[in-house]
């Protein structure tokens, strides 16, 4: 692979959130999206972050995407994990070991596990996942509580 892998800093804010509106213009949800750099600022690198981001950049120094990431813990495992937030590479750059780059980095930060969801439209990234060996886990179903 030709690129770097780099933990984000908060000069990174702009491009994070560039990124995270990629992201959901593709899953058709841009409408979702009311993050604002502000918001990522405090929340990815104030005094206590919610959230880490890894940047994946060309040789020529352009951010070609990102995973965005926190700490999880199994009680059933007993060790921490990672919960996989956002894995997102930019069109142009995909095809190249970007997001596999990303996510063998994360692999080396846990000795637990690395879990995440993925839209069942998304055909290219499920087949993605899964020709690493990763797999869907069966007899679980997701449920959101908001405020609203």
């Amino acid at each position: 692979m030709d690129a770097t892998i780099r933990e984000a800093t908060v000069d990174d804010v702009d491009e994070i959130l560039g990124l995270i509106v990629e992201l959901a213009e593709y899953e058709e949800a841009r409408h979702e999206v009311l993050a604002t750099a502000e918001m990522l600022r405090d929340q990815l690198f104030g005094d206590d972050p919610a959230a880490r981001v890894l940047l994946v950049e060309t040789p020529e120094g352009e951010v070609a995407g990102m995973a965005l990431w926190f700490p999880t813990f199994s009680t059933w495992l007993g060790t921490s994990g990672i919960w996989l937030e956002d894995l997102y590479v930019r069109p142009q750059h995909r095809k190249r070991g970007y997001g596999l780059a990303l996510l063998e980095r994360l692999r080396t930060m846990t000795d637990g596990r690395i879990e995440w969801t993925v839209l069942d439209w998304n055909t290219p990234s499920i087949e993605f996942y899964e020709s690493l060996g990763a797999k869907p886990v069966d007899g679980w179903t997701r449920y959101r509580w908001t405020l609203d």
